[in-house]
């Protein structure tokens, strides 16, 4: 058979070819803006251009650090589509996460909202390759800035060449997009995906039992476009030719019920606390939702009461699926089966809180220190992936031994499956908090926690949050000399230099004594036990 790249260029290309008339809908800081992707092809096509006469090339690194917009949408093509990569930045990472990412990929350019600008301010000044900023706003002067040199991107849109040509000679295996984790322990890791990957994981996306996403649908990704290419929605919705609407900066619950109301969005996906907001200003709201077909709720387990509501009160089928940034990032997605449908309502939910069937295309196992685990649903171990669009490695991290062995990514995640294959995560083999689909590491807590002078042991827990499912909560012993003499704001501030916000723990809980293991081990899971009644404050 013929041997024909998959490239990412060719989705955006199909998009314009023969859905020239479909809409991106963009909303930025100054309104809602529409395209068609003829408009958006010719837009990304500039841009390419554009960016070649700045001197990039075929395997540098591009970066982003924005929102959900047109903007974006466009640099997702035209970096890949000349032949260089995609690097989005998490734009909620601490100044130094942010630095060191945009360091170890070796960003040449970095592509900036206007709004974000302060952020990137902050840090520039440690940044080894980055030789060019683009500022994406909508106004026609530049904002002052202390970056240098800086460049319009609509000055850069209109300068470019229309008729760009995307590169077709490309190894379909060469280097399409980069994503970096958002910390479990130490630094961010970097994921590389293909361009082979991105185009088998839109497959993915298309598929019957997957999201189905097809030309008919009005697709709003509210998951951020920073997060692993916002699940690879702007990429498979544009060669199926989907509708796109993209909620842009700072929305609210309001704003998305709006968007849904408004213009008649048929799937949409995000995080369970962004549909925890959502079920919110449903209740208070009058909002038209019978145009949706499917929430997809991903990036830590959705609460089993959120799913019934979304599907008994609203009539919204809620498909609960299941990824990881090293994963592109599909691997599950929790459908019935047909011979299920006749299941009472409460059997069927059963099965839809859990993370669901792996996706075709994929491999997995679960591993305990025995071998493969039984499907019985109560045998638990590690979960363990393979399959075209997971990873292989890390981007230059020596942690990769860590993960990839034997062929398989081990997923940190403990899971069971039980007879019917429907994989349920347990815990993770670390204690890691989950806090709004973002990982939060407890060790790098605790040590920071342990490196103020009052401070003797330190141990940080999960508990329960009715918005964010999980926030870290602290167990502090002090040294005997500062004992009620220390307060816990004190000990906030110490730390909070070293974090992004939203890590930094709700609560501090002083103690006497943390609970520990025969080893000596802090003995994490009688500290749930003890506190997982406790009401998190906001200090």
């Amino acid at each position: 058979m013929m041997n024909v790249p998959l490239t990412v260029g060719s989705l955006l290309e199909r998009a314009e070819k023969f859905f020239p008339k479909k809409m991106v809908v963009s909303r930025t800081l100054s309104g809602v803006h529409r395209f068609t992707y003829k408009e958006i092809g010719e837009r990304t096509r500039r841009l390419a251009s554009a960016l070649e006469k700045l001197g990039v090339e075929q395997g540098d690194k591009v970066g982003t650090f924005a929102w959900n917009h047109h903007r974006h949408l466009e640099a997702y093509f035209a970096a890949p589509g000349m032949g260089a990569v995609l690097h989005t930045i998490n734009i909620r990472l601490s100044p130094e996460h942010i630095s060191y990412i945009i360091n170890n990929a070796e960003d040449k350019v970095l592509f900036i909202d206007e709004d974000l600008l302060p952020l990137v301010e902050r840090v520039n000044e440690k940044f080894k390759s980055v030789k060019a900023y683009i500022i994406m706003t909508d106004k026609d002067e530049l904002p002052e800035t202390t970056l240098s040199p800086v460049y319009s991107y609509e000055e850069l849109v209109r300068e470019g060449d229309p008729k760009f040509e995307f590169v077709k000679d490309i190894d379909e295996n060469a280097p399409a997009g980069l994503c970096y984790t958002s910390a479990t322990t130490g630094n961010p890791k970097g994921v590389v995906y293909s361009h082979r990957g991105i185009v088998l994981h839109c497959y993915a996306m298309g598929l019957a039992d997957t999201t189905a996403l097809s030309e008919s649908d009005i697709c709003m990704a509210v998951v951020p476009m920073f997060h692993v290419n916002a699940w690879g929605l702007p990429f498979a919705a544009a060669w199926f030719g989907s509708t796109q609407v993209l909620p842009g900066p700072q929305f609210t619950p309001k704003l998305l019920a709006e968007l849904i109301d408004q213009e008649k969005v048929t799937l949409t996906a995000g995080v369970p606390t962004i549909w925890l907001g959502v079920l919110n200003e449903l209740e208070t709201g009058n909002y038209d939702t019978s145009s949706l077909r499917a929430v997809v709720c991903g990036g830590s387990a959705a609460p089993r009461g959120m799913i019934k509501t979304f599907e008994t009160k609203y009539g919204i089928p809620f498909l609960h699926a299941y990824g990881m940034t090293e994963t592109a990032p599909l691997v599950t997605v929790s459908r019935l089966k047909s011979y299920q449908e006749n299941l009472d309502i409460e059997e069927k939910l059963d099965i839809r809180s859990k993370q669901g069937l792996l996706v075709p295309g994929l491999e997995m196992k679960i591993v305990s220190a025995t071998g493969e685990v039984e499907w019985n649903g109560q045998d638990m171990g590690e979960l363990l992936i393979r399959g075209p669009w997971i990873a292989d490695e890390y981007y230059r991290d020596e942690r990769t031994k860590d993960a990839f062995r034997d062929g398989w990514l081990y997923t940190g995640d403990v899971a069971t499956v039980d007879e019917e294959g429907v994989i349920k995560l347990v815990d993770r083999t670390k204690d890691l908090i989950k806090s709004g689909g973002e990982w939060i590491s407890s060790v790098d807590l605790e040590n920071a926690l342990m490196a103020h002078e009052a401070v003797f042991e330190a141990s940080v827990i999960s508990v329960p949050h009715p918005q964010w499912q999980e926030r870290p909560l602290a167990c502090v012993v002090l040294k005997a000399p500062y004992k009620d003499k220390v307060e816990k704001q004190e000990i906030l501030d110490f730390i909070a230099p070293q974090f992004a916000k939203w890590w930094l723990p709700d609560d501090i809980i002083f103690m006497d004594e943390i609970p520990k293991t025969s080893v000596g081990k802090f003995l994490k899971r009688a500290l749930r036990d003890q506190l997982k009644d406790h009401l998190v404050k906001n200090i």
